[in-house]
């Protein structure tokens, strides 16, 4: 391990990272995928979100610095920029190479949830735009998915509006703790613009969404996707109640990975 590693592992967000990699596996297992085509889906969807985390701190570093962002090694100068930017670009490369394998189609769903994440990091979060970058990026993860079956498939729509929907949530979750940060430098995507409580109704809205659109979409739900729901529908409400009545924080960002987590397992026992 290099010296630099920690730093590097931290400029990647590795929550997310993970996070979103797992979910990418989960769903992978779930829609039948042989083990080679699973490993490569984490492999693909792991080297993607070690770029779109890396370029993010390499891009920002000026703001961060500006805005005395102790907890980014690249604005404090524990990691050189310019190695953020090569381990970024190399891992965005890397990504595209790994999902070529999987057909096609897959790779040109993955390039979309690649681009998306690079496009928010290179400008579109400053507008009232924001938003489309988390719900086209992450719709298009569970189309990656699909289309990187041996037997390539488009999943049903609403699965497509489950997971953006859930992009759209985690965008607002990952923006209110850095508001008042990001306005002092020029930064307002709809968060900014919409203000807390709105946007912790959108969180609360996206999330309950989400989870109605796997437990519903499909038919009549079963037992474990009433409950799954509402354990949804009860993370919502705890999310706009810290919204509303707490200082933004990293806790609810951390409730919108728990619920990504819950609605990707709703929808594989759902069998669809």
């Amino acid at each position: 391990m290099t010296p630099r590693m920690p730093a590097i592992v931290r400029s990647a967000h590795p929550l997310p990272t993970v996070t979103v990699t797992i979910v990418a596996v989960v769903l992978a297992i779930a829609f039948g995928l042989d083990t080679l085509r699973i490993i490569l889906v984490g492999a693909v969807i792991l080297t993607n979100q070690l770029s779109i985390g890396l370029s993010n701190d390499w891009i920002d570093a000026d703001r961060d610095r500006a805005t005395q962002r102790a907890d980014k090694p690249v604005a404090t100068g524990e990691l050189p920029r310019r190695t953020a930017a090569v381990i970024a670009i190399a891992s965005a490369a890397t990504s595209v190479l790994l999902s070529l394998p999987l057909g096609f189609p897959a790779a040109a769903a993955h390039a979309v949830f690649l681009a998306a994440g690079w496009l928010y990091n290179a400008g579109l979060k400053r507008t009232p735009l924001s938003f489309l970058a988390y719900l086209v990026g992450f719709a298009a993860l569970p189309l990656f998915v699909g289309l990187a079956s041996p037997s390539p498939f488009i999943v049903s729509p609403w699965v497509l509006v489950a997971g953006g929907l859930l992009g759209v949530a985690a965008h607002g979750a990952n923006v209110l703790p850095d508001l008042d940060d990001d306005r002092r430098t020029g930064v307002r995507g709809l968060p900014h613009r919409i203000g807390v409580r709105a946007t912790g109704a959108l969180i609360a809205v996206s999330l309950v969404g989400a989870s109605a659109a796997v437990a519903f979409g499909h038919g009549t739900p079963g037992v474990l996707a009433v409950v799954a729901f509402t354990a949804i529908v009860l993370i919502a409400a705890t999310s706009a109640v810290l919204v509303w009545f707490r200082p933004p924080s990293v806790a609810v960002f951390r409730l919108i990975l728990v619920a990504a987590v819950i609605v990707v397992a709703q929808l594989a026992s759902s069998g669809h």
